[in-house]
């Protein structure tokens, strides 16, 4: 575990505690690591909301699939970064979503409950922890409300420019890259691939944006 302290660290989960306290930390809860090859599932829909994710090394996504067998990409997490935590701590029955290993990746596991009470111990550093979960929830509803902001646009190219402005504006640049190729940057807006690509074109062409691969300048 102690190879993984430097993302850990930068994890918001554990902001403000010192590296001895982490160390820990990680045994009074129990913290569990596994590691999953690309596109192998993490979490699947419908399994108990029991434990939080943190992504040691390599990627997840977090996904929905409707009944058709059409994904919607709702969440990509890298290393150091929280998932599935406001489902464990809503104690909800079951998990209305996927995780999926969108590359080779080790995840960190936590039983919420864990977080959620105190320790016959009574560790000190528990009520940052608690402290640092409510605040990353806090951040995760407001990404989550952009996202909604983005997918509730008519159209395809009026969804593509405002994702496209929430990265500008995110980046404090107009030239900035954004985590997704074109397929999950598709499933991320749940548009259709193809209309995508033509929309990209067309705003290439307009002299609205210049667009390579990953990188978007907006004009």
């Amino acid at each position: 575990m102690k190879q993984y302290l430097p993302v850990l660290q930068q994890c918001p989960l554990f902001r403000g505690i010192s590296t001895e306290d982490l160390l820990r930390m990680l045994v009074c809860l129990g913290a569990k690591t596994e590691f999953f090859e690309k596109k192998f599932t993490v979490f699947a829909e419908g399994a108990p909301a029991i434990y939080i994710g943190i992504v040691l090394s390599g990627k997840v996504h977090v996904e929905q699939t409707d009944y058709y067998g059409n994904r919607s990409l709702l969440s990509e997490f890298g290393a150091g970064q929280v998932f599935a935590e406001a489902f464990a701590c809503a104690g909800v029955p079951a998990l209305p979503v996927s995780v999926v290993a969108a590359e080779d990746s080790e995840i960190l596991f936590v039983e919420c409950d864990h977080i959620m009470h105190t320790c016959e111990n009574n560790c000190g550093f528990h009520g940052q922890l608690i402290f640092n979960l409510m605040q990353d929830l806090a951040e995760k509803t407001i990404q989550f409300h952009r996202r909604i902001d983005v997918t509730s646009k008519r159209t395809t190219r009026d969804k593509l420019m405002a994702y496209l402005m929430h990265c500008a504006r995110s980046a404090g640049t107009d030239t900035f890259e954004i985590p997704f190729d074109r397929q999950t940057l598709a499933d991320y807006l749940e548009v259709d691939r193809s209309g995508l690509s033509t929309e990209i074109g067309k705003l290439t062409k307009e002299g609205v944006l210049l667009a390579d691969r990953k990188k978007f300048t907006l004009l």
